[in-house]
């Protein structure tokens, strides 16, 4: 939680007092590998924070897997077009291994917004980044060769996630076969 704190004062210069407040709302959980938080459509109710761990969002099409997001230690997940929609979601949460998050309701953050700017700015700034994402993956998916895709990913996702994430959840999510993404990590190793 500390972590969490500390990410809060730097973001949006949490005091003291706002952190009382703030972690009043959070709910600490552990989670096992494979568990499902958000099911397609349920509606997204809560927003994590990663202590530790491993999760993605993915949408299930024709008997296949889509990953759309990954996050680990240190970041916020959810199903973020349902959760600030309050609509079902389109996509699943699963958790990819063991994991440690900290759980707030959207019902706790509407409260907490209406406590204190900062804690508008909080959601503001997920808003912000959670767009901000999406418009680069789309760009990525729309203009970049599978190997371009595959070293943005190596330059710019955490490490934990690069080596940990199965190898064919990877491919989904870089919008290619798994064959293509075997191929550019054997081009890549040799040059």
């Amino acid at each position: 939680m500390n972590e969490l704190n500390k990410i809060l004062k730097e973001l949006i210069g949490l005091t003291e007092s706002d952190w009382e407040k703030f972690s009043k709302h959070l709910k600490k959980q552990e989670f096992k590998a494979k568990t499902v938080l958000i099911k397609e459509e349920n509606m997204a109710e809560s927003l994590y924070f990663i202590e530790s761990g491993l999760l993605r969002t993915y949408k299930s099409l024709d008997e296949k897997d889509i990953t759309t997001y990954f996050a680990c230690d240190n970041q916020f997940i959810t199903v973020f077009n349902s959760f600030i929609n309050q609509t079902t979601s389109s996509e699943i949460l699963e958790v990819i291994e063991d994991s440690i998050v900290y759980e707030i309701s959207s019902h706790s953050l509407d409260q907490l917004y209406k406590e204190s700017s900062k804690f508008e700015k909080f959601g503001r700034i997920l808003a912000e980044k959670n767009h901000l994402c999406a418009l680069e993956r789309t760009l990525t998916m729309q203009t970049k060769s599978a190997k371009k895709k595959y070293l943005d990913f190596l330059e710019n996702y955490d490490k934990k996630i690069i080596s940990r994430v199965p190898q064919h959840q990877i491919a989904s999510f870089l919008g290619i076969a798994s064959e293509s993404l075997s191929r550019v990590r054997k081009e890549i190793s040799i040059s």
